[in-house]
């Protein structure tokens, strides 16, 4: 659905259906990896999940209702921002991108080289939270 076949009744439609896609998605995976996941994995996942959840719902909202005070990223997230807002964001993950897969072999090797496979997957994804969320910052400040 491009831009210009999109309505605000279908932008809520798909809105909706894909929080609540994503909320089946936590509960569901979190009740299998508390089952038969090791440790707390599951617990995380669920605490992890609903607080994106969280997040995406309050970011749809806020651009729906008040589309002038919400944030670059919460139009851009939404898809409900102007060509500039899908610019910084199409930057930002292209920088995420470019950093990712270096990131991920010099985890893979420091698991390889016996560290605790765990902390370094926990660094690994806080990293690249990090380089997302500075990307995006110094994108949307040059455009």
């Amino acid at each position: 659905m491009s831009r210009a076949e999109s309505t605000p009744a279908r932008w809520r439609a798909a809105t909706l259906a894909g929080l609540a896609a994503g909320l089946v998605v936590v509960v569901v995976g979190g009740i299998a990896l508390r089952e038969h996941g090791p440790g707390n994995m599951g617990t995380g996942f669920l605490a992890g999940g609903l607080l994106a959840v969280a997040g995406a719902a309050l970011a749809s909202w806020r651009a729906a209702t008040r589309p002038a005070t919400a944030s670059t990223f919460e139009r851009s997230f939404t898809q409900s921002g102007d060509e500039r807002d899908d610019a910084v964001l199409t930057h930002a993950l292209a920088v995420l991108g470019i950093c990712s897969l270096p990131a991920t072999g010099v985890a893979a090797v420091a698991i390889a080289l016996g560290a605790g496979a765990s902390m370094v997957l926990a660094l690994l994804l806080f990293g690249q939270l990090a380089i997302g969320a500075a990307a995006f910052a110094v994108a949307n400040h040059r455009h």
